[in-house]
Parts: C-alpha cells; sequence; structure tokens
C-alpha cells in the first residue's frame, strides 16, 4: 500500500518520535523512508551591516543540516531500511508538500510540537497546514 514515506524532522526530540511509527509501518509495507530537513535559516535583511556574518551563518546553518541528515540516513541504514534523506529551503509547510510531490510519497508521517493557545496562533501549526493541503494521508503523531 505505501512505497514512499516521508519525514520531515526539524532535528528536535520531539520530532523524531515519529521515527519509530515511520520503520514500523515502512518495514510492514517494504517502503522507502525519505528524510526530509528544512532549514531555519534567517532573512539576510536581520544582517544588512554586515554580509558576511549573514553568510557564515548560512553556511553553518546548512553544514549542520546536511550532517544532521547524514546521519539519521546513516542510522536508519544500518537498521536495513531503504532511506534517502532531502534537505529543501523555504517555507516548512509549503516544502513539505512539495518535496512529498517530487518524491511521489504515499505518506507522510510527522510529530505534532502539541502548541495550543497563544503560541500555535502566534507560530501557526505545520502539522494543521500539511494535513489542510495534502492530497496523500498524513500520519501525526503527539510526541506524548
Amino acid at each position: 500500500m505505501y512505497k514512499k514515506i516521508l519525514v520531515p524532522l526539524d532535528g528536535s526530540t520531539l520530532a523524531e518520535a515519529v521515527l519509530p511509527h515511520a520503520e514500523a509501518i515502512a518495514k510492514a509495507e517494504g517502503a522507502e523512508i525519505v528524510i526530509l530537513r528544512v532549514p531555519a535559516i534567517p532573512a539576510a535583511e536581520l544582517f544588512a551591516r554586515d554580509p558576511a556574518i549573514a553568510n557564515s551563518l548560512r553556511e553553518d546553518i546548512e553544514t549542520e543540516t546536511k550532517d544532521y541528515i547524514n546521519k539519521t540516513v546513516e542510522i536508519l541504514k544500518k537498521e536495513n531500511f531503504h532511506v534517502t534523506g532531502v534537505v529543501q529551503e523555504g517555507p516548512v509547510p509549503e516544502t513539505i508538500l512539495a518535496v512529498a510531490e517530487e518524491t511521489h510519497a504515499d505518506m507522510i508521517a510527522m510529530s505534532t510540537h502539541g502548541r495550543t493557545g497563544v503560541k500555535r496562533w502566534l507560530m501557526g501549526s505545520v502539522a494543521d497546514r500539511v494535513v489542510h493541503y495534502a492530497h496523500i494521508p498524513v500520519m501525526l503523531i503527539h510526541p506524548n
């Protein structure tokens, strides 16, 4: 039923709570896992006075993001999963949906961060937007 499962991660243990669930489905279905990380890169305008700082910060974030993806992919490969890693920049919900389409994912599996009230209103919910606009099944795992 599922051939490819997209798993967006942000580097937090809360986001990684979805991994055992995605692994179980991948094992049962013989599916590939695609690990996605969308790096949070600050707008260059914040560092307009010193472009060198902006470039250095951007490089550090890109390096950390690639290292995280490579480490996560290697761990899953050692556990005999068919897995690939993707790093893609952009607005997080839209990027998740675009990568799901580009990779022909059959499912998106992700954790929610459990924000409520004002925090949710101010920060929005990536999970809500993905569920609302996805054209494929979305499995949400509450980390608790």
